[in-house]
């Protein structure tokens, strides 16, 4: 069977209930592939802007950009990015995103488009061979934030008031230290995320225990929280966070190695992330991505390689609905989700 026809299949079991079902309705909702026209991609990175309007980062140097809901991609990748590993696109509109490239030392890069990636800008370049940058985040147009694993014992923070155009390095002395072996995953571009004007998240692994940090003041200063996904290992830990607000937050991830089981892949917090509890029922393997439905109060989804689940409880259970390989998704104010992942796997959420 084909992949795109497999994934609709699967998640046409997909019905939200009534109570939660707002603006998706309520009937059964699948995913509907869009295809980019490559196999060859592995697309992490994803940021979806409202029902017609995405942008795709991915391996290669890739960036692509739909402005008709996915029925035609334009190839917008910076040139001479093809030896870039691009992790995280953050787009405001059709015509303003940035995008982050991953690595140690210089391979770690941001650039920025203002006319829908005719042209980039790159704004930074990582100097420190000690540094390796993960993810992006942004709180509005202008402020946004990118995170390195630690350097000198401690989580290294960017920032940007322009919209990305300059950064500069954060000081350190705000940042706890970090555990041994401790790091973040360029899984999905959602090891850090935000919620409204001041709050951020971090999320951690490899070390003892994998960790959520919280910063209420954009950046400046962190709090750790433990949580209970598992941890210990470089392949383990928190590998994405999402916030419907500044108090309601979900954790997943596990352990990425295809072999290895992953249990209490997934944990859900009600305070802003000071404390953490296990889901009751949490998908049944490694999760990379997640993301709440739109204007839903307790209805979120989870994807990875092996597939896509559904709670509609806040976070406490979930039931797996696709079998399909997504490594990241996103939703949209305007009712809409978009997932993507290897082998040029991109899809929309619908009826």
């Amino acid at each position: 069977m084909a992949a795109g026809a497999a994934c609709g299949a699967a998640l046409a079991a997909l019905t939200v209930p009534a109570a939660e079902a707002g603006p998706l309705g309520r009937g059964p909702v699948h995913w509907a592939p869009k295809d980019p026209g490559t196999t060859q991609v592995r697309f992490r990175g994803l940021a979806a802007v409202d029902r017609r309007t995405a942008w795709l980062a991915g391996t290669g140097g890739t960036v692509l950009r739909t402005t008709d809901g996915g029925t035609s991609w334009r190839n917008v990748s910076p040139p001479a990015a093809a030896g870039l590993e691009f992790r995280d696109v953050e787009a405001f509109d059709a015509r303003h995103a940035v995008v982050l490239a991953i690595g140690e030392g210089e391979a770690s890069r941001v650039y920025r488009t203002d006319d829908g990636g005719a042209t980039w800008t790159e704004s930074f370049r990582n100097t420190d061979p000690k540094a390796f940058y993960d993810c992006l985040a942004f709180f509005d147009r202008r402020h946004g934030l990118a995170m390195s694993d630690p350097v000198d014992g401690r989580f290294r923070i960017l920032s940007t008031s322009d919209g990305g155009r300059s950064w500069r390095v954060l000081p350190a002395d705000g940042m706890p230290p970090a555990l041994d072996g401790e790091a973040g995953f360029a899984a999905s571009g959602q090891c850090l995320v935000t919620s409204g004007p001041e709050d951020v998240w971090l999320a951690t692994g490899g070390g003892a225990h994998a960790r959520v940090l919280h910063s209420a003041d954009r950046g400046l200063t962190w709090t750790a929280a433990e949580t209970p996904v598992p941890a210990g290992d470089p392949a383990k830990g928190v590998f994405a966070l999402a916030f419907r607000d500044r108090g309601h937050g979900l954790a997943v991830g596990g352990d990425y190695r295809p072999d290895q089981s992953s249990p209490r892949s997934a944990a859900v917090t009600a305070d802003g992330g000071r404390t953490w509890t296990p889901a009751a029922t949490p998908p049944p393997a490694y999760r990379s991505g997640a993301a709440w439905l739109p204007h839903s109060r307790t209805a979120a989804l989870a994807v990875g390689p092996t597939g896509t689940d559904l709670t509609t409880d806040g976070g406490r259970t979930w039931r797996t609905i696709d079998t399909g390989s997504y490594d990241t998704v996103t939703c949209t104010p305007d009712l809409s989700c978009w997932a993507a992942g290897e082998k040029g796997r991109v899809a929309r959420l619908e009826h």
